[in-house]
């Protein structure tokens, strides 16, 4: 029984610590992605909510909830910051996307769409709130845990 070459072995060491996600073995994405994979996954709770009762509702808010939090958990240790900030800004990327381009902003004023923007960013300030919270939780948690190994004193 022949072995496969070592360049389709799986190492079974775990990744260093900077490129690990919150499980210890498994090796994380790169910040980008997890912001990808956030934006992703908030806009299919969009579609979902906007075909499904033309407003945004609660598949967009679990949809929304779940990407940020994946995303703080799956991304590399190095990467740590962006996915710990993102939810308020994608909240605020999508929400008047989502008025502005949905036909949401009736009337021609600045007041009709300024009303249009801002009650829905209203409505959603809870669960960006709780979502911010879990994801800096999760994050600072990986921060304390996930610390670099200690190094050997220096010889003299």
């Amino acid at each position: 029984m022949s072995s496969a070459p070592t360049s389709l072995r799986q190492d079974a060491s775990p990744p260093r610590w900077q490129y690990s996600s919150a499980i210890r073995t498994v090796m994380g994405i790169p910040w980008w992605a997890a912001i990808v994979l956030a934006l992703a996954l908030t806009g299919i709770g969009v579609f979902v909510d906007m075909e499904r009762i033309n407003r945004l509702g609660i598949i967009f808010q679990g949809c929304y909830f779940a990407g940020c939090v994946l995303a703080v958990l799956w991304v590399q240790r190095r990467g740590l910051f962006g996915p710990m900030v993102q939810p308020p800004l994608i909240l605020a990327l999508t929400v008047p996307g989502v008025v502005l381009l949905g036909g949401g902003a009736t009337g021609d004023g600045f007041t009709a769409k300024a009303l249009a923007v801002g009650t829905p960013l209203i409505n959603g300030f809870p669960t960006m709130a709780l979502t911010t919270g879990v994801t800096v939780i999760c994050g600072c948690v990986r921060l304390v845990r996930q610390k670099p190994p200690a190094r050997p004193p220096a010889r003299p």
